[in-house]
C-alpha cells in the first residue's frame, strides 16, 4: 500500500515553535510532532531562521525527510497491530495476555493495595524472575504450564495438572489454593469481559487442598511481652551490645516499645509502622488509625475504614517515653522510625522481633501474635466481642470470635450453672 504523504505544519508550545506532521490513514488524520523548527515569525508568517540548523533542530527538508518516516514506521506497525489482532482473534487471548489485564484491572480500578499485588506478581511471575526478598528465584509454574496457551481452550485438567505441579514443590496446601484463587479470578474477570470471549472459569472445578485446622490461637502473656520488651531495651538481638551507640541504643528502645505498643493496642504491623504522632492524643487515651503501610507504601487500613483505639496506660506510657527522645516528634512524623526518620521497614522489624524473643527465651511466636495476644487478653478479662471487633477493626463478628478461646472454661461453666438454676425465672 502507498504510503500517504505527510504535511508540514508549525505549531507553538510555550513560545518554542516545532514542526508536526499530519496525514491520513485508514480514513482518519493522524498527527505525529517532529521536533524543533528552526523559523521565526514575521510579518507574513513563519520563515526560516539565518544561520547553521543545530543538530537538535530541524528546517523544512531535514524536517520533511523525518516526517516521511514517521508515516513509514506508523503504517508498519499499524500492519503490524492489525496482524496481531487477527492472531488474537483466531487463537483467542492467551493467559498471560489475560493476567496482564486482570492485574492491571485490579491496580487501576479496583485500587488492590500493594502487598495483595505483589501477591499476585509471586504467582503470576515469569519462569525466573528474581525474589526482591533475596530468596533466590521464582519458578514461574503458571506461566511455564498455561502462560502460551489460550485462556478459552484451558481446561480443569490443565488447571488439576498445574496445580499437582505446585503441590509436588514441597509448598503449603494453603499456598497451593491461593494459586488456584488467583487463578479462577483471573479467569472471572475475562469472562465479565466480552472482548476475551471466556465462556466458563476451568479453575473453579479444579481440586481444592484441604488446609489443616488453624487451632487455638496462641498468645503471650504480658509478662512474656515484658521479656521480650526488655531483651530488646538490652540489645540482646546484637552481636556487640556493649558498645552500643546513642543512635543504637534510640533505635533498640523503640523497638522495645514497639512490641509493647502492638500488644497493649492490637495494631496491625502496617497500622504501627504508618503510624504519626498526631494520630497519638494523651489526652483522651486514644489512638486515631486511619493509614497502613503495604508492601513499604503508606495506604488505607485493610477495612478501609479509620477507627478510634483505646490507649491503654501500658501502651500510653510505652508512647510517652518515646515522645521524650530528641528528633522525629513533630505531629506528620513517624512514632516508628529509622535513624534518619523513615518509616520501619517490616521485615526488618520482624527479624528484630525473632532475634529478642529468641535471645530471651520466650516461645517461639510470631510478630502478629502481638495482635493475638491483644484481643485473647481482652477475651479473658470478659470484654464483648463487639467491643473488640470494633477495636480490632474486624471486619466480621466471625473473626474475632476466635478469642473465645481465652476466657476461661471453669468460668464459663459457672456462668451455665446459673443459666441452669432452678431459681431462674423464664
Amino acid at each position: 500500500m502507498q504510503a500517504p504523504s505527510p504535511s508540514l505544519v508549525v505549531r507553538e508550545h510555550n513560545g518554542q515553535p516545532f514542526y508536526e506532521a499530519k496525514f491520513r490513514h485508514d480514513g482518519r488524520q493522524v498527527k505525529r510532532r517532529i521536533g524543533p523548527a528552526w523559523v521565526e515569525r514575521d510579518e507574513h508568517g513563519w520563515r526560516k531562521r539565518p544561520g547553521r540548523v543545530p543538530d537538535n533542530a530541524f528546517d523544512e527538508r531535514r524536517a520533511h525527510a523525518t516526517a516521511a518516516s514517521i508515516v513509514t514506521a506508523y503504517i508498519t506497525n499499524s500492519e503490524e497491530d492489525h496482524r496481531r489482532q487477527r492472531e488474537r482473534e483466531q487463537r483467542g487471548i492467551t493467559f498471560r495476555e489475560l493476567a496482564e489485564a486482570y492485574v492491571a484491572w485490579l491496580r487501576d480500578v479496583k485500587g488492590a493495595k500493594p502487598a495483595t499485588l505483589r501477591d499476585h506478581g509471586y504467582v503470576l511471575a515469569e519462569p525466573g524472575t528474581p525474589y526482591k526478598r533475596g530468596r533466590g528465584q521464582l519458578l514461574g509454574h503458571v506461566m511455564r504450564a498455561i502462560g502460551d496457551k489460550p485462556a478459552r481452550k484451558l481446561t480443569t485438567r490443565d488447571i488439576d495438572e498445574l496445580l499437582q505441579t505446585v503441590a509436588a514443590t514441597g509448598v503449603s496446601p494453603r499456598a497451593v489454593n491461593k494459586t488456584r484463587n488467583i487463578i479462577a479470578a483471573a479467569f472471572n474477570y475475562g469472562m465479565r469481559e466480552s472482548a476475551f470471549g471466556l465462556p466458563t472459569n476451568p479453575a473453579l472445578a479444579a481440586d481444592v487442598r484441604r488446609e489443616p485446622h488453624p487451632g487455638v490461637l496462641l498468645y503471650y502473656s504480658p509478662a512474656e511481652v515484658e521479656v521480650i520488651a526488655d531483651a530488646l531495651t538490652e540489645g540482646s538481638r546484637r552481636t556487640r551490645k556493649l558498645d552500643r551507640t546513642p543512635d543504637q541504643l534510640l533505635l533498640d528502645e523503640q523497638d522495645a516499645e514497639l512490641v509493647r505498643v502492638a500488644a497493649y493496642t492490637g495494631l496491625r504491623l502496617g497500622e504501627l509502622l504508618a503510624l504519626r504522632w498526631r494520630d497519638v492524643d494523651f489526652g483522651s487515651s486514644v489512638l486515631t488509625i486511619s493509614r497502613g503501610m503495604s508492601a513499604g507504601i503508606e495506604t488505607t487500613t485493610k477495612s478501609g475504614r479509620v477507627r478510634r483505639v483505646p490507649l491503654p496506660a501500658q501502651a500510653s506510657e510505652a508512647l510517652q517515653r518515646m515522645a521524650s527522645r530528641p528528633d522525629f516528634t513533630a505531629p506528620a512524623e513517624f512514632v516508628f522510625v529509622d535513624a534518619l526518620g523513615r518509616p520501619l521497614n517490616s521485615v526488618t522489624v520482624r527479624k528484630r522481633f525473632k532475634q529478642a524473643r529468641d535471645a530471651a527465651g520466650a516461645r517461639p511466636l510470631r510478630f502478629h501474635d502481638l495482635r493475638h495476644t491483644y484481643g485473647s487478653l481482652l477475651a479473658a478479662a470478659g470484654i464483648d466481642l463487639v467491643t473488640i471487633k470494633e477495636t480490632m477493626g474486624h471486619s466480621a463478628l466471625s473473626t474475632t470470635g476466635r478469642y473465645l478461646h481465652a476466657r476461661p472454661a471453669s468460668e464459663q461453666a459457672a456462668t451455665f450453672t446459673k443459666a441452669f438454676s432452678t431459681n431462674s425465672s423464664p
